[in-house]
């Protein structure tokens, strides 16, 4: 087997997973940036809508929590990953046959459902590809590829929708979605690294395997607790376009709002994962928040609509610097061999609390008006900040590198 360290074998899965992802994003945005006006050609509304996404966006969040899981455990994942990759990108033509809403909400179980069980293994199987020293910008050049795709979706959606209507573009989608599924069959190598060095490490196979007896290190709870808290006043981006549209930004200039947040947050998020290789990723992450903190502060005091598009901007910056990175620091707290265990619960418990985020921010909006839900969670945003920064990580490093 070749070396872990071999940089052409490494390269290769990076770059593969960066094109599998800059392309299944490419697809899903084409798609999916025109479902609520397909939605109510077929007679659907914002309940039927709430509903589809609710269902979906649960779904993911279990699925995500058993993928870390199943990521430990299997000898392989590199099928996981490409069937992941495949259902998601075979289902998503069928909109475009689709009649009732109910069809829709199948479709997009199976999406979401797919990118659940594929994306905790598919971030192993980086950290694993990659020297430790390099995680962080092997996940901001992910995390750039995929907002890329989140550009040109919705850029080609409206170039192609006068030409082919609403059903024309879910067929076209079935383009960058077939050179996903190609990159991923045929690019990414499998990675057996942690499974190996457990092995010549001698640990017993019979530690334990389940959530339950499975205990982390205090640094990745008092990580998790703080991205935990945070989340809970991560309430849905759409509130921050309402907001805008209530101090006279017109609704048909929120996908240029959306632009620019992409457009930022693809510039810096492969700057910022190599820079947290160099920096504490605590403290960045923990300046992630900072910015987060300060762009809901400006929208809750909309002090003029120049403000809210300069902040808008701002925006992209605080996830470049803090959804790589906090991949990379999850990674950093636990030993190799429950890397997916570590991931899956940390993308179910925020999966989970940014949903009740934007229930209570909805709940504070309706009865308080958008200024105390922003500035609440401007807040929680800036003592979750502090809790990363009091938290002392110690990199877990492998065996095999450290002699």
């Amino acid at each position: 087997m070749p070396s872990a360290a071999g940089s052409g074998e490494n390269t290769r899965n990076i770059l593969s997973f960066g094109f599998t992802s800059f392309f299944n994003d490419t697809a899903s945005e084409m798609a999916y940036w025109v479902l609520p006006a397909f939605l109510a050609s077929i007679g659907a509304g914002p309940a039927q809508l709430g509903i589809i996404e609710g269902i979906a966006e649960s779904v993911a969040s279990f699925a995500k929590f058993f993928s870390g899981y199943l990521a430990d455990r299997i000898p392989r994942r590199k099928p996981v990953v490409v069937s992941g990759y495949v259902v998601a990108n075979a289902v998503k033509p069928l909109l475009a046959i689709t009649s009732a809403w109910w069809q829709v909400l199948l479709i997009r179980f199976a999406d979401r459902f797919a990118k659940g069980i594929r994306g905790t293994a598919r971030d192993v199987m980086v950290a694993e590809s990659i020297h430790e020293s390099r995680i962080g910008s092997a996940y901001g050049l992910l995390q750039a590829m995929d907002s890329a795709g989140a550009i040109v979706g919705p850029v080609a959606a409206l170039l192609l929708l006068p030409h082919y209507g609403l059903r024309g573009i879910f067929w076209a989608a079935s383009v960058p979605g077939l050179l996903c599924i190609l990159v991923a069959v045929f690019g990414i190598r499998e990675t057996h690294r942690a499974r190996n060095e457990r092995k010549t490490e001698g640990k017993s196979s019979d530690a334990p395997t389940g959530f339950l007896r499975l205990h982390f290190p205090a640094s990745f709870y008092l990580v998790l607790f703080a991205v935990t808290l945070f989340s809970l006043g991560n309430s849905s981006d759409m509130f921050l376009v309402l907001r805008a549209q209530s101090v006279g930004i017109p609704a048909h200039r929120a996908p240029l709002l959306g632009l620019i947040f992409n457009v930022m947050y693809t510039l810096f998020s492969w700057p910022a994962g190599k820079f947290s290789d160099r920096a504490p990723r605590r403290l960045v992450a923990a300046a992630g928040y900072v910015v987060f903190a300060l762009v809901y502060i400006v929208f809750a005091l909309a002090p003029s609509q120049a403000a809210i598009w300069a902040s808008m901007a701002f925006y992209g910056l605080f996830y470049a610097l803090t959804n790589p990175v906090l991949k990379a620091l999850i990674v950093d707290t636990v030993d190799p061999e429950v890397r997916g265990r570590a991931l899956g619960l940390y993308y179910f418990v925020t999966s989970i609390t940014t949903l009740a985020a934007s229930v209570i921010t909805g709940e504070l909006w309706k009865h308080y008006g958008p200024r105390v839900p922003l500035l609440l969670s401007a807040i929680l945003a800036l003592v979750s900040a502090g809790v990363l920064v009091v938290t002392n990580v110690v990199p877990k490093r492998r065996s095999s590198q450290e002699g």
